[in-house]
């Protein structure tokens, strides 16, 4: 397997996983970055989840991960930021996690495969996409089920 190779496989994590988020959440696209042998896919939801959701969000998501026969790393039950890190069958890291007014971060890492040059994901983000910006904006989009009780 080669960093493209790897990148398109982060790709379908990441499509499986968002299939399963219901209501769907607006996501776009966060840096891809690569290191010596590996490299990361991010994406980024930009729908508020509120406080009263956070734990929704992670239950299905380590539901999912743990019927996908993911191997469940760490748990982090901080009530402001949690998060969850999880291991593919064939090696790729996978988390998630809630940061600032509930924005919630997802992260692909590959293991360590061969050297290539890797392509912009292919997925189509399902909001605005914030490619050419120098920073992602915090979460923007209200849900009336993901953002209930957020101010």
């Amino acid at each position: 397997m080669n960093m493209q190779d790897a990148a398109d496989r982060a790709d379908v994590i990441l499509d499986e996983v968002f299939e399963e988020i219901h209501p769907e959440v607006q996501w776009t696209h966060g840096p891809t970055t690569i290191g010596s042998c590996d490299l990361t896919r991010r994406r980024t939801i930009m729908t508020i989840v509120s406080r009263e959701r956070r734990g929704s969000l992670l239950g299905l998501v380590d539901r999912f991960w743990r019927k996908s026969e993911y191997r469940i790393k760490a748990v982090n039950r901080d009530v402001e930021f949690p998060a969850i890190y999880a291991q593919t069958k064939d090696g790729f890291g996978v988390s998630l996690s809630i940061g600032g007014e509930g924005q919630a971060f997802f992260e692909v890492d590959s293991p360590c495969v061969k050297e290539s040059a890797v392509a912009e994901s292919s997925a189509k983000p399902n909001g605005p996409s914030y490619a050419d910006a120098e920073l992602i904006p915090r979460p923007n989009v209200r849900s009336d089920f993901w953002s209930a009780g957020a101010p």
